[in-house]
């Protein structure tokens, strides 16, 4: 009887013992996808790549969930199972996780869990939704990168540029937006002769329709296509590809997605968000204990310093050359950071150019 009793005993502390492992350790994180998979080569997997870097080089548990399907009730219920398995912080990439959100971490119920928020803002959450102590989202300058896209495209000697938004949201807008003044801005400097096209695709992904509006403008000249709105860029690559045209990537560096599947050296740059300075920038606060000065806020993240790679916005992989070169993007970022150019993040009104000719077309569907 001792026997037993001494056996259920040690299997009770064995169970309570593997119960809070992750409490001894202090912090554990579990990454939640959207609608994608680790490998999208895009906001998914760069947010991935980053959780896991971190937790690697800091001693901490990490796992990634992936939702059974494209909806919020999955979402929820993912973020659920990875508090249940011990998870205390909660990394979730993506505007599509605003419901989610409202339902976890704005429910109440799960206070003692981290949430972090990325390229999640109040016009996804709702003016009304109070960010909890919990929660911190990240929003960032779309228009900062943008304009860097554009000013590098016109330097780099294209003069017939294209820009082919998702949903007219105001990141895609603010992106497209700054796209156009950097474009303006260059070639005024070069007294170039500068035309865009200007349209969004009013979805997200691409398709027939899609594909068949960029051969209209790749066939009537168009030599470079910013393509910004989640999958639309394989439309814009698929109709690049047939005349050899370029293509500029959103989000992440897209050099490697988009020139593997469509061709090399399509992609001559990238306008990038800083998800992974975002998440190492966090998950080192709530390390450190630091995390309650950033809990209960929406940050709209841009340029910290006039060195390129530590800022939030920021280019990809560029195809550098004698008219545009490295210095010179550095030169650029510096002037930006300083206050000697700036950029408007209005996304009511069409900005202001002096130089440049642009078509807006509305939506393609």
């Amino acid at each position: 009887m001792k026997k037993i009793l001494a056996l259920v005993l040690a299997l009770t502390m064995v169970l309570a013992l593997g119960a809070t492992a992750f409490a001894d350790d202090g912090m554990a994180v579990a990454m939640i996808t959207d609608y994608g998979d680790i490998t999208d080569q895009s906001f998914n997997q760069t947010t991935y790549e980053a959780c896991k870097a971190y937790a690697e080089a800091n001693g901490v548990d990490f796992q990634y969930y992936k939702p059974a399907s494209d909806s919020d009730a999955d979402r929820v219920s993912s973020i659920e199972q990875a508090i249940d398995d011990g998870f205390n912080v909660i990394v979730m990439p993506g505007y599509a996780f605003a419901n989610a959100i409202k339902e976890t971490a704005g429910s109440g119920d799960y206070d003692d869990i981290t949430f972090i928020a990325l390229d999640v803002g109040a016009g996804d959450l709702g003016e009304d939704f109070e960010v909890p102590a919990n929660l911190y989202c990240a929003t960032y300058q779309e228009e900062l990168c943008g304009y860097m896209a554009g000013y590098a495209a016109v330097k780099l000697g294209y003069t017939k540029l294209g820009f082919c938004g998702g949903m007219a949201v105001p990141a895609v807008i603010r992106y497209g937006y700054g796209f156009v003044q950097g474009a303006d801005a260059a070639a005024a400097e070069l007294n170039a002769e500068v035309s865009i096209n200007y349209a969004y695709a009013n979805q997200f992904f691409g398709d027939a329709d899609i594909t068949a509006a960029m051969d209209t403008w790749y066939n009537g000249g168009t030599e470079i296509v910013f393509a910004c709105g989640g999958g639309v860029y394989t439309s814009v690559a698929e109709a690049a590809a047939k005349v050899e045209g370029k293509v500029i990537g959103v989000d992440v560096d897209q050099v490697g997605i988009i020139d593997g599947a469509y061709g090399e050296g399509m992609t001559v740059t990238s306008a990038m968000k800083g998800l992974a300075p975002t998440v190492q920038t966090m998950l080192a606060a709530v390390q450190d204990g630091l995390f309650s000065e950033y809990g209960g806020k929406i940050d709209t993240l841009g340029l910290v310093s006039e060195t390129p790679a530590d800022n939030y916005v920021q280019l990809g992989t560029t195809q550098w050359s004698d008219s545009f070169t490295e210095e010179d993007y550095n030169a650029l970022v510096a002037a930006m950071f300083n206050g000697d150019v700036t950029v408007s993040n209005d996304t009511e009104v069409e900005p202001a150019v002096t130089t440049v000719t642009v078509d807006y077309q509305g939506n393609i569907k």
